[in-house]
């Protein structure tokens, strides 16, 4: 299945110059959404996968899906003051300023072995701050997963220390 087809490109959004991918025409797909996620699972197969950390918020959606199909535990990657319990926090830098991940002190067992998921790669910030942030806990990261990767804009460089897979490469 070619899952480029299912992902619609929006001009100018959200400002001038940019091209977004947008992964909800992909999400409407039942048969484009279920083969994502068989495809995610297919690569970490044999891993001993403990948890699947997302990133807020589409990361949710795919991280979530993915630890069912392996049948782990999920970590939600949340954006300041969302979570209710003691948390460890990492920022990171934006195009315009600076951004937050946050994940409960007790989100995992020390040691715990660990995929982070998001939807898309970019520059690769965020990434990299959930990778720090899950290190927090001394995570056994087995890799990073994506449905889209911006080639163009070399995240992949910043996170090297642990493998790095996307399902679609723009």
């Amino acid at each position: 299945m070619r899952l480029d087809k299912y992902i619609r490109a929006i001009k100018d959004f959200p400002q001038k110059g940019i091209l977004f991918r947008d992964i909800t025409t992909l999400l409407n797909d039942a048969a484009a959404f279920s083969y994502s996620i068989n495809k995610m699972a297919k690569i970490f197969k044999g891993e001993k996968v403990e948890m699947v950390a997302g990133i807020e918020s589409r990361g949710f959606i795919f991280g979530s899906a993915l630890a069912y199909k392996l049948k782990c535990g999920f970590v939600p990657l949340r954006k300041p003051e969302k979570l209710p319990a003691p948390v460890f926090k990492e920022s990171f830098r934006l195009e315009y300023g600076t951004d937050s991940l946050q994940m409960h002190r007790d989100a995992f067992k020390q040691g715990a072995r660990l995929i982070i998921v998001d939807d898309l790669l970019a520059t690769g910030g965020t990434a990299k701050a959930a990778l720090r942030l899950v290190k927090k806990l001394q995570a056994d990261v087995i890799g990073l997963a994506f449905v889209v990767e911006l080639k163009e804009l070399k995240g992949r460089e910043k996170i090297r220390e642990v493998p790095v897979y996307s399902l679609v490469e723009f």
